[in-house]
């Protein structure tokens, strides 16, 4: 970077690192993107000018980060390592769209997405250039820079996490002041909260409180986000594999993307099919793994989004949760277009279900396909076959199935 000349736009939160990077680059432009969090926007901006930005752009980007991400994370049960909600690499796609519009540049992503979209951007990753990690240690040493260039910054030595330092030990507890969008368990209310959310093909368009109802996506969003926070909902502290290699501790709160994936998984189970589901759960997988690893805007993303889309045609209806002191957890669901059947599954009538049908169909006719038992002449001709063989056919797979006595 010796001698280079140009315009940069840093990605400038306001916190510790981006403050003292924008000093070290001496900076000529500062953006910040509004994806919901709580911050003082005149304070940051004020901040980015007083260290030397030429312009300070925030961009509300809230609506396209709820409603071009969240949701169709929400759709797919989005979630990273059977824990992680994604909430830090949901945001990247669209801060970094936000980022090259301000920069005067085309295309969207995190960094790799970047070089997909416009391969003749230069991206500065101060934390991998050798001249900047060989001057700054770690965040003692940004501290003490900080503290020379007269930036202020909330970090302290004591408390240096944005997030790092005592929670880089795994056995450590983290402190109950840095958790921020969820409170303690211990002070939520002793009075639960009953919620309801409605869905349309997967996506939530209305949540009901007994206080107040929303339909607007954001203000949706917003609401879901204050209950849960107030009931201690979604908070997990857990160690993830990064796609370089190595293991990183995060602690992690997202109360609004915890009640939706539950509220979600709740209906699916009333109206998807089962082998649809099963195959949505390993696209979203990879779905999932395309967005950690900042492959958001890649054609295997786009590969996979269509299949996971039609999944969701069906799933319309409402769920009812309880939310209670960091618990969530479903009351009930109810769809016009449910595949369960009461008269199926109750265990006082046979009406419509006969168990003898078992015997010889090792799964029952599903709803949407019907199954033709067919004997196999050929293999019930054979004197090593047992005479119980029978083939199923259906319009989706042809399987064989032995039986012994």
């Amino acid at each position: 970077m010796a001698g280079e000349k140009g315009k940069v736009c840093l990605a400038y939160s306001g916190g510790l690192d981006t403050s003292t990077i924008l000093a070290w680059l001496l900076e000529q432009g500062c953006y910040l993107a509004n994806v919901g969090q709580e911050e003082d926007w005149a304070a940051v901006e004020q901040k980015a000018l007083q260290i030397g930005a030429e312009k300070m752009i925030i961009d509300d980007l809230k609506r396209e980060f709820v409603e071009e991400i969240c949701w169709k994370a929400v759709q797919c049960n989005a979630i990273y390592e059977d824990q992680y909600l994604l909430g830090t690499s949901l945001a990247r796609p669209i801060i970094a769209r936000g980022q090259m519009k301000a920069a005067a540049a085309t295309g969207p992503a995190r960094e790799l997405a970047f070089y997909t979209i416009n391969p003749e951007i230069k991206v500065i990753a101060p934390w991998r250039d050798p001249t900047f990690f060989n001057r700054f240690q770690g965040r003692n040493d940004l501290l003490d820079y900080a503290a020379e260039k007269g930036i202020p910054v909330t970090s302290t030595k004591a408390k240096p996490y944005s997030m790092a330092g005592m929670l880089e030990d795994p056995d450590v507890t983290p402190p109950e002041d840095m958790w921020t969008k969820t409170v303690s368990p211990l002070k939520a209310p002793d009075t639960p909260l009953d919620i309801t959310i409605h869905f349309d093909k997967g996506i939530p368009v209305k949540v009901v409180t007994p206080q107040q109802t929303a339909t607007d996506d954001v203000e949706l969003f917003a609401l879901l986000t204050a209950i849960g926070k107030e009931h201690a909902v979604g908070r997990i502290d857990i160690v993830e594999n990064r796609m370089i290699g190595l293991k990183s501790r995060g602690c992690y709160d997202s109360p609004a993307m915890t009640i939706l994936r539950l509220a979600h998984i709740s209906l699916e189970g009333l109206v998807l099919d089962g082998k649809v589901r099963a195959y949505r759960d390993l696209l979203s997988k990879q779905w999932s793994e395309c967005l950690y690893n900042g492959s958001y805007f890649s054609p295997e993303r786009e590969f996979l989004q269509p299949s996971l889309d039609h999944s969701q045609q069906r799933v319309n209806g409402e769920v009812r949760l309880r939310l209670y002191k960091g618990n969530a957890y479903c009351l009930g669901r109810k769809s016009d277009e449910k595949l369960y059947s009461e008269e199926d599954a109750s265990m006082d009538s046979l009406t419509t279900f006969d168990p003898s049908e078992t015997v010889r169909r090792p799964s029952s006719e599903s709803i949407e396909e019907t199954c033709i038992l067919t004997s196999c002449d050929s293999l019930a001709s054979s004197p090593s076959t047992p005479s119980a063989s029978r083939r199923y056919v259906s319009n989706k797979c042809i399987a064989l199935f032995v039986f012994t006595s």
